[in-house]
């Protein structure tokens, strides 16, 4: 049985930019994932060992995200390598990264991008 997992709104303070102030400034980042798994097994045993763990979900994007990128869309690719190599039963991921306030010369709430593999 496939389910959904989404983690929304992690927040995170991140060096990308395709300009140098950027990285060395840094930005707030949010990241938003939706992970469609098969774990029909983890719940039928309730066994967290075969589950999509939720504290390494947000550990591998932590750390993905340590990683300085010029785009966020190479970011936002980064933390679904990561997550697809963690978890064999992972069949879709989509993750939205955004950068917040996004110096683009004029009030932006945000700028995302959503990748979906």
């Amino acid at each position: 049985m496939e389910y959904r997992i989404v983690l929304e709104r992690m927040e995170f303070r991140a060096y990308h930019g395709c300009y140098e102030l950027e990285r060395k400034v840094g930005n707030r980042f949010t990241v938003d994932l939706e992970i469609t798994a098969e774990l029909g097994a983890a719940a039928a045993e309730d066994d967290v060992r075969l589950t999509v763990n939720y504290l390494t979900v947000y550990e591998i994007v932590r750390e993905r995200m340590r990683v300085p990128r010029h785009t966020i869309e190479r970011a936002a690719a980064d933390i679904l390598d990561a997550l697809y190599a963690a978890f064999p039963q992972i069949r879709r991921i989509r993750c939205t990264v955004s950068k917040l306030a996004p110096p683009l010369g004029g009030k932006v709430e945000k700028a995302s991008v959503v990748l979906e593999r």
